[in-house]
């Protein structure tokens, strides 16, 4: 009995400290985010996602920022301000989980307004929502297929 109680604390508490992590810790965890991750330092974001929050970040994968040209990506990264800009765009505030998520639109960090369309499937502009409730402790993540760029 004592040691089945003492498994299910410490189960108990490797889960409570999985939801624990940040937005940026989460992102570091899934592994498809390197380059995501990459910018956010770059942009010196990481603070404010470690932030109380919540935020709801549309999240691209690796293979979302794959498909942008190597150059186009390099110059970006290399543009402090051009690159708030562009990953200030993925965040909205609040806590939005999949459930909750409707058709219009919403306006992100970055002070312009993205287009979520819910018909045949979740759109964030025109990028697919891929994977969505990816929790996090201070809000959550949603993966999509490809980088938005604010107009």
């Amino acid at each position: 009995m004592k040691k089945t109680l003492i498994a299910l604390a410490l189960t108990a508490g490797t889960a409570m400290s999985a939801l624990a992590q940040d937005i940026v810790d989460t992102a570091v965890k899934a592994g498809n985010f390197k380059t995501l991750v990459a910018a956010v330092q770059a942009a010196g974001l990481v603070d404010t996602l470690k932030g109380p929050g919540p935020f709801t970040v549309f999240a691209p994968s690796d293979e979302a920022f794959a498909k942008i040209p190597k150059a186009t990506l390099d110059g970006l990264l290399a543009d402090k301000a051009a690159l708030t800009k562009v990953l200030t765009y993925h965040v909205v505030p609040g806590k939005v989980m999949a459930a909750d998520v409707k058709a219009g639109k919403v306006k992100t960090v970055q002070g312009q307004e993205i287009t979520v369309s819910t018909t045949g499937g979740v759109k964030v502009d025109q990028s697919k929502v891929v994977a969505t409730d990816v929790a996090a402790s201070n809000g959550v993540i949603h993966v999509i297929d490809t980088v938005l760029m604010p107009k």
